[in-house]
């Protein structure tokens, strides 16, 4: 070999090693089937996720967070799934999540780190369980976008362009967030495949402000909730799909009996019976979930106490009556 070859073949090998050094380490590829199945989780702060995992120092040796429940014989058994054998906390790289709220944007594997607080480990919201429990079912890669702001009503901040008005800022915000990852999702999710998505499914999970306004927003909760959904299947371009929505719990547990509370609960069922929602739109009850103060690890019963219990018993409740209306 002449000197000449030799210094195009080191050329050659210096500018592959600048290409594979630009590229960054090798993607691990998309763990799931495509197509991606999207599911949307939409409303307020307890929907963001106020569970405590119980991993902090601040909450340690509390009771009502996922580190009791472990150490619960009788609890343990419900949650086993979330460690693996080396005792570590399980992160699924089969499910994604996209997160966004008031304070910002996350997004990667289904992890802890998705509650209100965003890459703050000690929270969750019903994203961690609903993840686990749909993705168990489904040999598709499973895409979650959270779009929830806390302290925001349906009847102005949500509002629906059905129910006439101003249209809600954020009801603006959660349809452009939704297009705006579907249109590249390889961009948020470099692993991705290319190999196309299905919106899978919507849950909503919501009340406080509109509990907070009974002589207006209360006794239009119902005929709003049902423009919600029929909205955004139009502006999805998804006129079936299926949609969960999760029972208002009250601003102090599951016995609270507030009138505009219980107005809230009774709007939500009507809205999921309404018989053009047949087989598509499922109404889950969740005050049977809320713990009591004194089984938490604080008071703010408007967030559930933020029961860590709680949370998950919720996520998993949502997951399986979506993979109901799948079927």
């Amino acid at each position: 070999m002449s000197v000449g070859e030799k210094a195009v073949n080191c050329s050659a090998l210096l500018a592959a090693m600048a290409v594979l050094l630009l590229a960054g380490p090798a993607q691990a590829g998309q763990p799931g089937k495509s197509p991606v199945k999207v599911f949307i989780l939409a409303g307020q702060s307890n929907m963001q996720g106020q569970g405590v995992t119980g991993i902090r120092d601040e909450f340690r040796g509390k009771p009502g967070t996922l580190v009791a429940m472990l150490a619960d014989p009788a609890k343990a058994a419900l949650i086993k799934h979330l460690r693996n054998n080396k005792g570590e906390w399980v992160e699924r790289d089969d499910v994604w999540v996209y997160d966004i709220n008031e304070f910002g944007t996350r997004k990667g594997n289904l992890a802890f780190g998705f509650g209100w607080n965003l890459g703050d480990q000690t929270w969750f919201g019903p994203e961690l369980q609903f993840g686990h429990v749909v993705k168990g079912r489904l040999a598709n890669q499973v895409l979650i976008i959270k779009t929830a702001w806390g302290g925001r009503a349906l009847y102005t901040d949500f509002r629906p362009p059905s129910s006439g008005g101003t249209v809600g800022p954020y009801y603006k915000l959660m349809l452009a967030t939704v297009k705006q990852v579907l249109a590249d999702i390889k961009k948020e999710f470099p692993n991705y495949n290319g190999g196309g998505y299905e919106l899978a499914g919507f849950v909503w999970w919501h009340g406080w402000n509109d509990f907070c306004d009974p002589p207006t927003a209360v006794p239009q909760y119902e005929q709003n909730l049902v423009n919600l959904i029929k909205d955004v299947r139009r502006d999805l371009q998804a006129p079936k799909l299926p949609v969960v929505i999760g029972e208002f719990t009250g601003p102090w547990g599951a016995d609270c009996k507030e009138p505009a509370a219980v107005a809230i609960r009774q709007a939500q069922a009507a809205a999921a019976a309404r018989p053009e929602f047949k087989g598509s739109v499922t109404f889950v009850e969740t005050h049977d979930y809320v713990r009591t103060e004194q089984d938490s690890p604080t008071g703010e019963g408007y967030h559930e106490f933020k029961n860590g219990e709680t949370y998950f018993l919720i996520g998993d409740a949502f997951g399986k009556a979506m993979l109901k209306l799948l079927k």
